[in-house]
């Protein structure tokens, strides 16, 4: 896969996900409703091991009908450049959706950890665009989501 379609989204049925991938959203779902306390229990009981969980947990949620209007959380890792913070911003703001929270570390050799919480309004129609915006940004290395809600 090349690096143009590692940001992509996908909907994809049920049947054609493969067992291991639905089996981590399980896991996730029962950390979630802390019904297990470890990774290691909720990979236990659904059947998979440790790394699977780990190798994927950040590339599968599960698709809710209503998911425009929800938060959603994430990490980036970016260059200590002046204004940089704001272009952020920009990109969340001229995109109709709503900042939450921000919180950044303190840049370490040059590099700063981001973590915004956004609303994304019911309008949105895809919110994958205010991630491509920002990651195409020069200085961003890179972005994660964290939760969605």
């Amino acid at each position: 896969m090349n690096r143009m379609n590692e940001g992509k989204y996908y909907i994809v049925k049920k049947k054609a996900v493969p067992e291991v991938l639905l089996k981590v959203v399980e896991a996730k779902r029962l950390l979630d409703s802390e019904k297990v306390i470890t990774v290691q229990e909720a990979a236990d009981i659904v059947g998979i091991s440790r790394s699977s969980f780990y190798k994927y947990k950040d590339d599968i949620f599960p698709f809710h009908e209503n998911a425009r209007g929800k938060t959603i959380t994430f990490m980036l890792q970016v260059d200590d450049i002046p204004g940089l913070l704001s272009c952020v911003l920009n990109c969340v703001a001229k995109n109709n959706a709503n900042i939450l929270t921000i919180h950044q570390s303190i840049p370490v050799n040059g590099i700063a950890s981001l973590t915004l919480s956004i609303e994304i309004p019911p309008q949105i129609l895809d919110a994958a665009v205010i991630f491509d915006e920002i990651e195409a940004l020069d200085g961003v290395h890179y972005i994660k989501i964290l939760a969605r809600e």
